[in-house]
């Protein structure tokens, strides 16, 4: 049976939010995904509270989960080098993202940075995991288009892609729709060249979607040769440096359920999901 990698991403959905979701509501929310047994699980990120005040708790909410007897990886997300050796003080985090724009008015507006300066905060960062054996995901957003008119194409995705992984060692990349401009043909044709190309590297689809185009998107994804899905229960969130109006993130269960329907393993325990499922609602419908 085919299996794929999937990726809980309730920092994506939580990120966005006005009101302040409580710290021990999100060690609760937290503690119920990591029993579902995800992959990964994309729990908060260290960067700066005036730009993202959600996650201001991010290391009191990690002091908080229970990983004993746990098996899903942590993934936290830092935007510069000092938010970098927050993360890494951490030793049960084990994947630090990074996020690299192919648009250069989005890595100005998520970062407060240029591409070409991204790219040397990246080389510093990349050292960092390297000496603590801790693996270094790069997002690249806006990877199927920008609102903003900045040049895309194919080929930059690739040029930034096979870089990554010359210069810096990134053997995992995920492809970002920031906005949820992808149709299905562009997910399956970028899919398929860019795996072709970089065999060596995995690719995942990080693509916020609307809910009636989820599994057109889920499809192309996956027969685009893409392995690896992030996903949040829901849809919920979505970025709130792209744009005004926030496309959703992929929902989870729309995930779990193409998976199913098409014969395709996961490693999540669905009767487990369903609580946390449920628990959602408490999180998010404030």
């Amino acid at each position: 049976m085919e299996k794929v990698s999937l990726v809980e991403c309730p920092r994506d959905a939580m990120q966005g939010m006005h009101d302040f979701i409580p710290t021990i509501d999100k060690i609760n929310y937290l503690n119920s995904l990591l029993k579902c047994n995800f992959d990964v699980l994309d729990f908060g990120s260290f960067v700066s509270p005036k730009a993202i005040p959600q996650m201001r708790d991010t290391q009191e909410v990690l002091d908080g989960l229970d990983l004993n007897g746990i098996q899903t990886k942590l993934l936290a997300i830092i935007a510069n080098v000092k938010g970098a050796q927050f993360a890494l003080q951490n030793p049960q985090i084990s994947i630090l993202g990074f996020p690299l724009s192919i648009s250069e008015t989005f890595q100005q507006r998520n970062t407060n940075t240029s591409i070409s300066e991204s790219w040397k905060i990246l080389g510093q960062i990349s050292e960092l995991c390297y000496k603590q054996n801790k693996e270094l995901l790069v997002y690249l957003s806006m990877g199927f288009g920008n609102p903003y008119g900045d040049v895309w194409n194919a080929e930059i995705v690739s040029e930034f892609s096979e870089k990554l992984y010359a210069q810096f060692g990134v053997k995992t990349i995920a492809l970002s729709d920031t906005i949820g401009c992808a149709t299905p043909e562009l997910v399956a044709s970028l899919f398929n060249a860019i795996i072709k190309e970089q065999p060596n590297v995995t690719f995942g689809a990080h693509l916020h979607v609307l809910p009636q185009n989820a599994n057109a998107i889920i499809e192309a994804a996956y027969h685009g040769g893409c392995r690896r899905f992030d996903g949040a229960i829901k849809g919920f969130g979505g970025c709130p440096m792209a744009k005004d109006d926030l496309t959703g993130n992929m929902p989870t269960e729309k995930l779990l359920e193409w998976f199913l329907n098409n014969n395709i393993s996961t490693n999540v325990n669905q009767v487990v999901f369903e609580n946390a499922y449920e628990l959602s609602s408490t999180i998010f419908n404030r």
